[in-house]
């Protein structure tokens, strides 16, 4: 008679902190002894899926299994929350259009430099790099720089909806109708983002603790990484931050979340004043001149 699979596997203790251990090592996500029902809910499908008797037997499977590799990139998109929409922290973006950006194409123009590079770290489902580009496309200042959006995420499967660029109702709670006029393009299934806007970003798979991957992307005026942290306990925060340091240029900017700060995580940073909002600056070497 054929073993008939139940969705209502148990986690035992030991089995929580080998799988806890496991995703840590691999993204930094962080799950505290008070989340195990969590995990054991998010992954029980999974064993389904896999015909596997016990949490243990899927933490052999993503140490030891040939799709190893695989499974932990796809369980990424069951452990993640992605919850985004258009022109999120508009206080934020206030700083950045108004104050950043015009600090920037000053600092810059002194060096004859006319690019500008922008990182949206953990972009999920992609509103937020597509916003980014669309409010620079409102500088008239910026006209005929070289501008760069990158926005990356662990999960594959916001990563094909990014690429997609297609929206729905909930992602356009905060955007104003002329943007939608002027940006996007009706179809069936919801508004899709014009290509005037999407040539300018790139969307591509990056686990924040790769370091190698990491260095790949380049220097960046200025990194995007809202509500990703979040997530990492005090000392994937760290690594994260300091990784987040080296790829910014001397002067450039890290936006987080409203929630979110670097107190007790580093002092490489300085916390700026803005008129709309308070955002964290890379110092500028002595000598340096600031981002080229």
């Amino acid at each position: 008679m054929p073993f008939t699979f139940s969705n209502d596997h148990l986690m035992s203790d030991d089995e929580f902190c080998l799988l806890r251990d496991c995703i840590y090592g691999h993204c930094g996500i962080y799950f505290d002894s008070d989340s195990k029902y969590i995990l054991e809910k998010r992954l029980s499908k999974r064993l389904t899926d896999l015909n596997l008797l016990s949490y243990y037997d899927y933490y052999h499977y993503l140490k030891y299994n040939r799709n190893k590799d695989q499974e932990l990139m796809d369980i990424m998109d069951v452990l993640t929350t992605n919850e985004t929409y258009f022109f999120r922290e508009s206080f934020q973006l206030k700083a950045f259009t108004d104050e950043i950006i015009p600090e920037l194409i000053k600092v810059k123009g002194s060096h004859g430099s006319r690019s500008l590079r922008i990182w949206s770290a953990g972009c999920s489902t992609g509103e937020e790099p597509y916003t980014i580009a669309m409010l620079l496309t409102g500088i008239l200042e910026l006209r005929g720089w070289n501008i760069e959006i990158i926005g990356t995420d662990i999960s594959q499967r916001v990563l094909q909806h990014a690429r997609r660029g297609v929206y729905g109702k909930s992602s356009f709670r905060a955007t104003e109708e002329h943007y939608l006029r002027e940006f996007f393009v009706p179809q069936e299934d919801g508004f899709r983002v014009s290509d005037s806007i999407r040539k300018l970003v790139t969307i591509s798979h990056l686990n924040l603790f790769d370091n190698g991957r990491m260095t790949m992307l380049g220097k960046m005026d200025i990194i995007f990484c809202r509500n990703v942290i979040i997530y990492f306990d005090q000392a994937a925060k760290k690594q994260v931050v300091e990784s987040f340091h080296n790829a910014l240029y001397d002067g450039g900017f890290l936006l987080l979340g409203h929630s979110e700060s670097l107190m007790n995580l580093t002092t490489n940073f300085t916390l700026r004043h803005f008129k709309n909002d308070m955002i964290y600056q890379k110092p500028d070497r002595i000598f340096s001149g600031g981002p080229k």
